[in-house]
């Protein structure tokens, strides 16, 4: 969907897992630094979200820790947005039964098989507390200055058209336009036209 836009202005942001530097700091450092400046587009590929999905189904902090992160995170984002950062954020929800599907077309294809991890499998079974999990956030984190878009995605195509139908108009919304140009720029690009047209009087 992003594919044609130039990567100067497009850029993604994958979070893995913490690394001893970023664990040694608030679980929102991280994300704060891959906030996009002015003009630019960033897509998260995973994010601060981790943080009450995670960390509570395999109880890596108490629940006294991460129950805390839903207003924590309501405020991190509403700081962004009150200071020019648009924020949408999809839920791709697919089936129970096609994410078994795509798991065992990425073992049966050799093109995928580097997608594979034995962890998705272990991940699976904990598919009822994740359920749960979700349910949580996409009640808690909705906000009217950064929305969740929940997409039926056991469909590609649908769930391409519905994302990209809310970024259109996101984007229409926002108004982008094309940053000014220096004048003494635009005054060198008139002069240059200039020459150029007298060389090609005189070739002529």
């Amino acid at each position: 969907m992003f594919g044609a836009l130039n990567s100067q202005g497009c850029v993604v942001s994958n979070f893995k897992q913490p690394t001893e530097y970023e664990l040694a700091r608030d679980y929102l450092w991280r994300v704060h630094q891959a906030v996009p400046p002015k003009g630019t587009i960033v897509i998260f590929n995973r994010s601060h979200y981790e943080d009450v999905l995670v960390v509570r189904v395999h109880g890596l902090v108490p629940r006294k820790v991460w129950s805390k992160r839903y207003e924590q995170i309501n405020q991190f984002e509403k700081i962004l947005a009150e200071n020019g950062v648009t924020i949408i954020k999809f839920f791709l929800h697919i089936s129970k039964e096609e994410q078994k599907d795509r798991l065992l077309e990425r073992l049966r294809n050799p093109l995928k098989n580097w997608k594979f991890q034995v962890g998705d499998l272990e991940e699976r079974k904990h598919w009822r507390d994740y359920t749960e999990a979700y349910e949580d956030v996409l009640e808690r984190t909705s906000t009217d200055w950064a929305p969740w878009y929940v997409v039926p995605s056991d469909r590609k195509r649908s769930r391409d058209l519905l994302v990209s139908r809310v970024v259109v108009d996101t984007l229409e919304r926002m108004g982008p336009k094309f940053p000014k140009v220096n004048p003494e720029v635009l005054e060198i690009a008139r002069q240059w036209e200039l020459e150029a047209t007298g060389r090609r009087k005189i070739d002529e």
